[in-house]
């Protein structure tokens, strides 16, 4: 498989059929990559991703749920858009998808890991699958028990590895095992050898993991101590109030109050998965035949509370829930980059279509953002939102965000350049109400815009 050079004069492409890598983890906090600024964690290959691309420190999900986070991105549009039924629900099968744009376009396109939308990757443009994760109904594949707390797991339902015909790939005993990181990393290998020649590659692999149950990998008990791994800034033992989800079940995974001890273990846990999931994705980068010349990609679909605040999951406003860990390097494109613009993930479906050099469709809301990373512009946003459910409205610039929970008539406010953990409310100070009033009034437009059922 040749992989073709992309070159850049004054944004224009000349060839315009890099292969392209799309990487998603599962709830990974954007503050989890050792080259960024994390000096507890131990991720090598993601910190080679870092001193080859732009890593981009404000990326937003949009939605802080695994399914709907990643329509958007397949979508290019918000949840609103992407799934008619919102919040859950079928993808709208009226708007372009990521996998079909470049299947037309000319790429082979395969999927690999964990699929949480509806129907098939094979329904939603992707060309072939390996090492596919399908959630729903998925028989005689063992599950664990208990995590490696001593915990019942509950909620999950049957998952197993599929290939394009349905049929379980990998056999007993893969589903939410440890090793779950490694046997997608082998299908996303396996895609990259047996894609066909002749044809520029996108592969698209979805992890299963950080996302819990967690558990130590393979060989990897006690990579992290405990008792030493520092707790976040904004850690709280419990959320002043209901958010939304202050039941679900992410929330029980530990009793309230939190437990210093009992975070920290989890902590542990948590950065072994994110380590582990580093080795994976240090042997599909080492299988490309050019990676150099490749367009990368690396994010999550959301990030995770694990005590800040509080909270244990993602379901929340806070940066480091509804932020995502975003890397893309690319030919032509700079090296060891930083930019603090705001962005959010379904803004990667325009920007690969602008890369590559095809038309952006028709039904794509987002912005591509190869003008920052081509530093002709500075920002392609001026306020991002985020959405949970009807319990959660959220609209940020690049100083100010603000929060509201319809259903419990709670407001917040944060400074986030003075404050960045968010720990200081200022909904109620007088000082700042023109600077709310403001930010509320520009969120009530875009739910407006975009068909908001709960105004």
């Amino acid at each position: 498989m040749r992989t073709l050079l992309l070159f850049f004069i004054a944004g224009t492409s000349l060839h315009a059929a890099p292969n392209i890598l799309l990487i998603v983890a599962d709830d990974q906090r954007p503050d989890t990559i050792h080259a960024l600024g994390n000096a507890v964690i131990d991720t090598p290959n993601l910190d080679r991703l870092v001193a080859r691309g732009t890593s981009f420190s404000r990326a937003y999900a949009g939605y802080p749920i695994c399914h709907v986070s990643r329509a958007q991105i397949l979508t290019g549009n918000s949840a609103f858009k992407a799934l008619p039924k919102y919040p859950g629900g079928a993808i709208d099968p009226n708007l372009a998808t990521l996998g079909g744009t470049l299947q037309k376009a000319g790429y082979h396109t395969c999927y690999t890991g964990k699929w949480h939308n509806d129907g098939h990757p094979t329904q939603r443009g992707y060309s072939t699958t390996n090492g596919l994760y399908s959630s729903g109904g998925g028989k005689g594949v063992t599950q664990p028990d208990m995590d490696d707390r001593g915990r019942p797991l509950t909620g999950y339902r049957g998952w197993t590895f599929k290939d394009e015909n349905n049929q379980a790939e990998l056999g007993k005993g893969v589903g939410l095992q440890p090793d779950n990181s490694r046997h997608i990393a082998d299908g996303a290998i396996r895609g990259i050898q047996t894609a066909p020649k002749g044809k520029p590659l996108f592969l698209h692999v979805n992890f299963a993991f950080p996302h819990d149950p967690r558990q130590w990998p393979a060989g990897m008990k006690g990579r992290y101590a405990a008792a030493k791994m520092p707790l976040p800034a904004n850690f709280a033992t419990k959320h002043p109030f209901d958010h939304g989800n202050i039941d679900g079940r992410d929330e029980l995974l530990l009793p309230t109050p939190r437990i210093e001890s009992e975070v920290r273990e989890e902590l542990a846990i948590y950065y072994a998965m994110i380590t582990d999931l580093d080795a994976q994705l240090g042997r599909i980068l080492d299988a490309l035949p050019a990676p150099d010349e490749t367009i990368i990609i690396f994010t999550s679909d959301q990030g995770l509370a694990l005590g800040s605040h509080g909270l244990l999951g993602k379901q929340n406003e806070y940066e480091h829930s509804i932020r995502s860990p975003l890397i893309i390097c690319g030919a032509g494109l700079p090296r060891n980059d930083r930019s603090a613009a705001l962005v959010n993930l379904n803004d990667l479906f325009p920007t690969l279509c602008d890369l590559v050099g095809i038309a952006i469709p028709a039904t794509v809301q987002s912005k591509s953002l190869a003008p920052l990373l081509r530093h002709q512009a500075e920002r392609v946003h001026d306020f991002v939102t985020g959405v949970f459910t009807d319990t959660q409205r959220m609209i940020c610039d690049e100083r100010w965000k603000f929060v509201i929970y319809p259903e419990v008539g709670r407001e917040q406010l944060f400074d986030l350049q003075s404050d960045p953990d968010e720990t200081h409310d200022l909904s109620t100070h007088p000082d700042h109400k023109r600077t709310k009033d403001e930010l509320a009034k520009r969120l009530d437009a875009w739910r407006r815009a975009q068909g908001d059922p709960n105004l």
